[in-house]
């Protein structure tokens, strides 16, 4: 098989490429990487000096495609499926392309910082951090609830790239910092996703890892258990 994307099963930015890759029934072959285990991190710094997941090998082109916004577009420019995640419009183009930004950087950035302090040693934690953090979040709801107003999916009618950044961000926000009471269309914008196949499976695939998750206690009972 040409393509080997290297991931984790609990990595919220391996969940955007993975959906990405469902959402198409594109055909892969996945490595997953434990980047706590010495000899494994070194084989995949081999591979991708970095060393951040996921990453995506094509042996067919010859070609190593790190960071998840990049795999999406190289996976609709040489591996196209039947729905483009890079809408064709220019600007509904680049209203995914702002909004991708927006969860990647100002949702899952903070998120992975109250997480990362979560497990850290207690001398080491970083409660100021973790505060503007939380502040942080709070600023990009507020920017996210009033850009939903009139659209189904983040950048407009057709799922996209934007689509594929907010689950996993949106997904473990439910349990770090919920959003539901105060944010009414962000929270049915959510449940939009939640409901879609691809998001299912991924946290399905997921669901056995999430007792290393250090706010499980807080998910929503009904990601931890089995419905279908």
């Amino acid at each position: 098989m040409s393509l080997t994307l290297y991931y984790h099963p609990l990595s919220s930015f391996c969940h955007k490429v993975l959906l990405a890759l469902y959402e198409n029934a594109t055909s892969f072959t996945a490595q997953m990487v434990n980047l706590m285990d010495a000899e494994a991190s070194a084989e995949f710094r081999g591979l991708w000096p970095i060393g951040k997941i996921p990453v995506l090998r094509d042996r067919a082109r010859d070609r190593v495609v790190p960071e998840t916004s990049v795999i999406i577009e190289y996976l609709d420019r040489h591996y196209p499926g039947a729905r483009p995640l890079l809408p064709a419009d220019e600007d509904v183009r680049l209203e995914a392309r702002l909004l991708d930004r927006v969860f990647d950087l100002h949702v899952q950035v903070p998120m992975q910082k109250i997480v990362i302090d979560r497990i850290r040693p207690e001398g080491e934690r970083d409660p100021r951090g973790v505060a503007e953090a939380r502040a942080a979040l709070a600023t990009a709801y507020g920017v996210l609830e009033q850009r939903l107003a009139d659209r189904p999916w983040a950048a407009g009618a057709a799922f996209s790239l934007a689509d594929c950044a907010a689950a996993p961000a949106l997904f473990y926000t439910t349990a770090i910092a919920p959003y539901a009471d105060a944010h009414p269309r962000l929270a049915a914008y959510f449940e939009r996703l939640a409901a879609r196949p691809s998001v299912r499976r991924v946290i399905a695939e997921a669901r056995p890892y999430f007792q290393y998750f250090p706010f499980r206690e807080a998910m929503p009972q009904r990601f931890l258990t089995d419905a279908s």
